[in-house]
């Protein structure tokens, strides 16, 4: 799969932005060990996430945590051991006129869950009625969209099997996009998507959501949803109409059925997997040691890919807007300081990331000084300009003293005005390290006179509190990782994205949003995503990326910490792993088998 199973299930983000990690075990509802004696006789697997699905509809989906890598294949799937694009189901592709024509080829015979054969029609309605179409706010449309104009693929249907996507210009990622962009099925959601209901809206904005019978969801991929038990768990079974055969003609997937527990704590999945009712876990920091400890013991592997792919950062909320309300989404007093450069910078000086890495991260983590994975080629190193802001809390006073703030007599740090400075800090509970890391945060800060609160919410609150009602005022979260290519963080990093978080405008079918302001330094990067995105020339680009780089690290709209370290542990009972940091331990989940029940 595009990216492997595990890591499309909760790393879309490369498309999607989503905020968080992926892994955990439900202790709550019934005990996890009932599954493996009631499918005793069955080839399954017992994993596990820290969230609920929001959705089942992918097309609308920006949560981190889905289904999605279970039930849909992508046309182009992404090897994460080498990176090369390798025959999904497209069977084949084209690509010509200096990469502006892509002509792909479906395998013979594919059919979607319910039977129906899947065509090249499926995909001409996934682009041009979905993806495509204005008045659906789909995340993936950001992505799509090509050069200042903003102009998006033409895409027609030349056979039953063959599909032609064009573009008016260059566009280095074209065939990643083409290759991993979720199809959906025409002959269930079509009717949804051309009928509007009484709010004018089309019908398809209120299908397939998470109260949907689960056996109605229809997808290509490798299994299909059996039941769901809201924040306990999703139980799926191999799709008997998926594609792949092995070379005696077997059908894959091996394993018959998957259970996915949902809990909403990583000490409680550390738990489950010690007790054995959970075949996965990604390890935490804190239960590395003892875990490590066990490993012989209790059959099983600790897999360790190196820096993770993902991102973690505070970012403070820089929007001057008011809602339709007339209400300021921020503090107007706040927003001068938040929207003051020496301000954020001041306050990356004073997070003393080592204490971090040591406490919160018992080591096993690594520093983060850009967006960019330090794998990818296109990674700007400090010695080439990316700034870097090592614990310095006297150079964090200086800042704000030249800046206009002081300090009163209790070395309360004050504003221009005489004002406290003082805001709350947002995260997701669902994470101990979270926690732990916010913790310190409010420590440093408060030694350079800054007072933080905390507000610790549930992933899908902490959600609605950043994408629905954006009052907050400076949030620790983190992206998914998009891999080595950056223009995966176009919909973060363009101005109109739908996951420019630091400054969300308006966003289709969303209420609007009165004097939102785009400073001219965020022009700047939209503007090098796009030059970024229409060079060829791998050395071009690089320079393109770098100076974007540059630019962010200055104005730090993203103030980086601490990566953890990509470790998941996995039972000896399965054969067939491949680890990588990439594609996560069931990227080919397809060849995967088990040893014993």
């Amino acid at each position: 799969m595009n990216l492997g199973i595990f890591k499309q299930i909760f790393q879309r983000s490369w498309i999607l932005a989503l905020l968080g990690i992926w892994v955990a075990l439900a202790l709550n509802g019934c005990n996890p060990s009932q599954f493996k004696t009631a499918a005793a006789q069955v080839p399954q697997m017992v994993v596990a996430a820290l969230g609920t699905p929001s959705t089942f509809n992918s097309a609308l989906n920006e949560s981190f945590y889905t289904v999605f890598g279970f039930i849909y294949d992508s046309l182009i799937n992404e090897n994460p051991l080498t990176n090369e694009q390798e025959p999904g189901l497209a069977e084949s592709w084209e690509v010509s006129d200096n990469g502006q024509r892509i002509v792909i080829t479906l395998r013979e015979g594919l059919k979607w869950s319910d039977g129906e054969p899947m065509t090249a029609d499926d995909i001409v309605f996934s682009y041009n009625e979905i993806y495509l179409n204005p008045k659906i706010p789909t995340p993936v449309k950001d992505s799509l969209k090509i050069g200042e104009s903003k102009a998006t693929p033409k895409v027609r249907k030349i056979d039953e099997r063959r599909v032609e996507f064009t573009i008016p210009e260059p566009f280095a990622p074209f065939l990643r996009w083409v290759g991993g962009i979720t199809i959906l099925p025409a002959h269930v959601l079509q009717e949804s998507v051309r009928t509007t209901g009484s709010d004018g809206n089309p019908k398809f904005l209120s299908m397939w959501g998470t109260d949907t019978d689960p056996k109605k969801i229809i997808g290509n991929g490798p299994y299909v949803m059996e039941s769901y038990v809201p924040s306990q768990r999703v139980i799926f079974r191999r799709n008997p109409y998926y594609w792949r055969k092995d070379t005696q003609g077997k059908p894959q997937p091996y394993i018959e059925r998957v259970v996915y527990q949902i809990i909403e704590s990583t000490d409680n999945q550390l738990i489950s997997f010690r007790s054995g009712q959970l075949d996965d876990l990604e390890v935490t920091p804190e239960g590395f040691g003892l875990l490590k400890r066990e490993e012989k013991r209790a059959r099983f592997q600790i897999y360790n890919g190196g820096v993770d792919t993902s991102t973690t950062f505070i970012a403070f909320n820089l929007n001057k807007a008011k809602n339709s309300k007339g209400q300021p989404l921020v503090n107007p007093i706040k927003s001068r300081w938040f929207n003051t450069k020496e301000f954020r910078q001041a306050v990356a000086y004073a997070i003393d990331r080592e204490t971090m890495k040591t406490n919160a991260f018992r080591g096993l983590g690594e520093f983060q000084n850009s967006f960019v994975y330090v794998k990818s080629p296109f990674y700007l190193p400090p010695e080439k300009g990316l700034k870097v802001y090592n614990y310095d809390p006297q150079k964090a006073k200086q800042l704000l003293l030249k800046a206009g703030f002081k300090y009163n007599s209790y070395n309360q740090l004050l504003d221009a005005d005489g004002n406290q400075v003082r805001f709350t800090l947002l995260t997701n509970a669902e994470r101990k390290t979270r926690g732990d890391m916010a913790t310190q945060i409010r420590q440093d800060l408060s030694k350079i006179g800054i007072q933080v609160d905390l507000q610790i919410l549930s992933f899908n609150a902490y959600l609605d509190k950043l994408k629905v009602s954006q009052n907050w005022d400076c949030y620790l979260g983190g992206f998914g990782g998009g891999g080595v290519e950056p223009h995966s963080a176009s919909n973060i990093w363009r101005i109109a994205g739908a996951s420019h978080a630091f400054n969300q405008g308006p966003q289709p079918g969303d209420p609007p949003l009165i004097g939102w302001e785009v400073s001219d330094w965020e022009k700047e990067i939209d503007r090098l995503y796009v030059k970024g995105a229409q060079e060829l020339d791998e050395n071009k680009r690089k320079e393109i990326y770098y100076e974007y780089q540059r630019i962010a690290s200055e104005q730090l709209p993203f103030i980086h910490l601490v990566e953890r370290l990509n470790l998941q542990a996995v039972r000896d009972r399965f054969s067939g792993i491949k680890y990588t940091a990439l594609g996560g331990p069931f990227w080919n989940l397809y060849e995967i088998k088990v040893a014993e029940n």
